[in-house]
């Protein structure tokens, strides 16, 4: 009853990275920067793999719907962080904060369970080789899409749901450059209980299940290629897999490290540099990881390089 009496806040203020106003600007061209090329280098994935029919395989497919997952989930924070370095008042509506909280969630969410379907794709491809083009075809590529598609928005809209439920009563500035669950839920003057049971729950079981499936998948590859007599064949195989064992352990480092440890441990302005790994560096990072690292994305880029410059 007391919460009922009190006025709704109608609008957050994000803190963002820094209050210096001298660093705003160089913020500003940093993040631009990075977005650019997060933009541009997960297209340009994309574009080379739907050009190159020697790319037209599951795993290049995955790898595509990848970049593209990846392009979402960075549009969902950094267009209003760039917004915001700019103005002096540095606010996003209540709505818009909902919004942003459930892309956010989807898009986070089908980061987390596309690296479990990019990792049973190469646990298939290495351990039953034999057996890859029955078990990975093409309605099955659909259907893991999709699947993640559709639990990922599920699992958003249950979080959205909860949160938007909450009664915000002030203090309304939130100590991040986004609108993300904790934070929220710090601010509310509601019982935020079945919330954070969920999130530790639920939330945990979408994130931890395909993060422990990772694991055993990668341990089953690993074992099978140390059974492979040719150094230059380990060599090999192991390369196909390489990339994607780097980009999740990249993402999955830096999201476990902020979601699962004692509130008691936080650190604001460490925690905000390290949420800027997960939702701005590793999109940004893994165009170059999954090129850099595969000679037939290196190969197809150039040829359609060579294509175009004709």
């Amino acid at each position: 009853m007391k919460s009922a009496n009190r006025s709704r806040v109608t609008e957050f203020i994000l803190l963002g990275l820094s209050d210096q106003p001298e660093q705003q600007i160089i913020f500003f061209m940093v993040f631009l920067f990075m977005y650019t090329v997060t933009f541009v280098g997960n297209l340009v994935i994309i574009s080379v793999t739907n050009a190159d029919s020697r790319l037209h395989k599951p795993m290049y497919f995955f790898l595509a719907v990848f970049s593209l997952v990846d392009i979402s989930f960075s549009s969902v924070t950094v267009p209003k962080i760039l917004t915001n370095l700019l103005l002096e008042r540095k606010s996003i509506s209540f709505h818009g904060c909902i919004t942003q909280l459930f892309f956010f969630m989807w898009f986070g969410s089908m980061e987390v369970l596309f690296l479990a379907v990019m990792a049973y794709d190469r646990y298939v491809a290495v351990c039953h080789p034999l057996h890859y083009t029955m078990i990975i075809t093409k309605q099955v590529c659909l259907q893991l899409v999709v699947c993640s598609w559709v639990l990922s928005l599920l699992n958003a809209l249950l979080h959205t749901a909860m949160t938007s439920q909450l009664t915000f009563c002030g203090p309304n500035i939130i100590h991040h450059f986004f609108c993300d669950i904790p934070p929220l839920l710090e601010l509310s003057c509601s019982d935020t209980f079945i919330n954070e049971l969920v999130v530790f729950t639920e939330g945990g079981l979408v994130l931890l299940s395909p993060f422990f499936f990772i694991v055993l998948s990668y341990a089953q590859i690993i074992s099978t290629i140390l059974k492979i007599h040719s150094e230059e064949g380990r060599r090999r195989t192991f390369s196909t897999c390489s990339s994607h064992l780097v980009v999740a352990g990249l993402f999955y480092g830096t999201v476990l490290f902020m979601y699962f440890r004692p509130s008691s441990s936080f650190v604001l302005d460490y925690d905000r540099a390290v949420s800027v790994v997960y939702t701005i560096l590793t999109p940004m990072l893994n165009p170059f990881i999954y090129t850099l690292r595969n000679k037939e994305m290196k190969d197809a880029l150039v040829k359609v390089l060579r294509s175009r410059n004709r």
